[in-house]
């Protein structure tokens, strides 16, 4: 009875003191979940005699890093907000299965991605811009890490339904817990050991495995709400395929990421070398430490609005996607605003060669001027995903990376050199984020307006 209790208070809490109490764990667990790779990073960067080179070479596996990631939430946000409506409805068995289905396509995933990736790794690092310099670094620390890929889709992917049930403490100490151990390894496995990239890549897995098991053994135990059950993953037709329309949408907002990332290294290798692809190494995880609080604090509002649309509780809905808008909005406007004025703050914590800090702190103006106002297109499309808006969350995902940055970032540099690659994102941004806005406008009126004649006919 008290879980269930739990989960109602998505409909019944005062909206602003439960959007706190959701947001704030989230924040933090998303926070800390970026230190995964984020103190790989600083550590690699500061390994004495070849750091910077190392740096370079894992900043070339993010692409396969978020791809990964990408299959995950594919699985996890895509199911996520859809057991949260059921929830709302009060449809235990229908939440249950959408999250078993999500598992059992988490489980797929990893077995194809780790076999795939293993196989061709090296011809796929030289696609993503490694270079002769770099590549063994990034073989060595993607090797290691894709034993680990059933980890990281578990502890990512389905610990969206314990925050999904309102249990964002919960989901935050599964984050936690694997964020600390990595932090203690590094150190011991990088330089006590002397490992290197491949001590980085080891820490990195064990965490995660413990995180993944953390999360197992919540979703089984009688503390969920919607118990994970082994029946329950076998693959459903009609399951999966609401999964996949909802989930399509930040499955292309990350593995799309994989695609900038390729087309920015390729074209700075190409136009610059291996100290421009350095600055994007840097640029990459900066924009992660300014989104993730934007992504955490959506991921603790989005079960807020999936539960009350399902409940139809239209003003509800109205007033947190509010708040979201305001406090996205405040966050990129506050930490993009810092990289665009003092860049410096942010480019010396990742290396100790001066003209990587020097070369990075030129370009990151330019390159996060769009993000300052990137908060309202991340609240526009985490309250698409809550209410199962798939068609137009598909759409504004495919717009500022498909359809705007990559052609950009391969037609501006032919006319204003290496600096075009940079001046692409801006403008992708702002395009982005004026397009979501009008879209958003035009949905969220018929959202409100079909929830208010689906409430007059049940009062009839």
């Amino acid at each position: 009875m008290k879980k269930e209790m739990d989960s109602q208070r998505l409909g019944t809490a005062p909206l602003g003191r439960l959007m706190v109490s959701l947001a704030v764990p989230a924040v933090a667990a998303q926070l800390i979940n970026v230190l995964y790779n984020i103190v790989d990073r600083i550590y690699i960067g500061h390994i004495e005699g070849y750091g910077d080179v190392a740096l370079t070479g894992v900043g070339v596996t993010f692409p396969i890093i978020m791809l990964i990631s990408a299959f995950s939430a594919f699985a996890g946000m895509g199911g996520a907000p859809l057991a949260s409506i059921e929830l709302g409805r009060k449809d235990l068995q229908k939440a249950e299965l959408i999250l078993g289905n999500s598992a059992g396509m988490i489980v797929l995933f990893s077995a194809v991605l780790t076999v795939g990736f293993s196989i061709f790794k090296t011809p796929v690092l030289y696609a993503f811009g490694a270079s002769d310099v770099t590549v063994g670094y990034a073989a060595s620390y993607i090797g290691i890490y894709l034993v680990g890929t059933i980890f990281v889709q578990v502890a990512v992917g389905l610990n969206t339904f314990i925050s999904g049930q309102g249990e964002s403490k919960t989901a935050m100490l599964s984050v936690v817990i694997g964020a600390v151990l990595n932090i203690i390894l590094d150190p011991i496995l990088i330089f006590v050991l002397d490992m290197g990239v491949r001590g980085a890549a080891l820490a990195t897995v064990i965490s995660q495995a413990v995180s993944a098991a953390w999360v197992l053994r919540f979703l089984t135990s009688g503390r969920s709400v919607m118990k994970l059950r082994v029946r329950n993953m076998r693959l459903n037709t009609d399951i999966v395929k609401r999964i996949a329309g909802l989930g399509v949408s930040p499955f292309i907002m990350q593995s799309t990421e994989s695609m900038v990332s390729i087309t920015l290294n390729s074209g700075l290798q190409n136009y610059g070398g291996d100290l421009y692809v350095g600055t994007m190494s840097i640029m990459t995880s900066i924009m992660q430490l300014i989104l993730i609080p934007v992504q955490g604090i959506s991921q603790g509002v989005q079960p807020i609005i999936s539960y009350s649309y399902g409940a139809g509780d239209r003003e509800r809905v109205k007033g947190a996607f509010m708040r979201l808008l305001a406090a996205g909005l405040l966050g990129t406007l506050v930490f993009g605003g810092v990289a665009v004025l003092v860049p410096e703050v942010y480019a010396g914590i990742f290396t100790n060669n001066e003209k990587l800090i020097e070369l990075t702190c030129q370009v990151m103006p330019v390159y996060f001027l769009g993000i300052t106002i990137f908060g309202l297109q991340s609240a526009c499309q985490s309250t698409f995903l809550a209410l199962g808006q798939a068609k137009v969350s598909l759409f504004i995902a495919l717009l500022r990376k498909v359809f705007l940055l990559i052609p950009l970032a391969l037609i501006f540099p032919r006319f204003m050199g290496v600096m075009g690659i940079y001046r692409a994102e801006p403008v992708a941004d702002i395009i982005s984020v004026a397009t979501t806005g009008i879209l958003f406008t035009i949905t969220m009126k018929r959202v409100l307006r079909s929830m208010e004649e689906s409430k007059r006919s049940k009062e009839a």
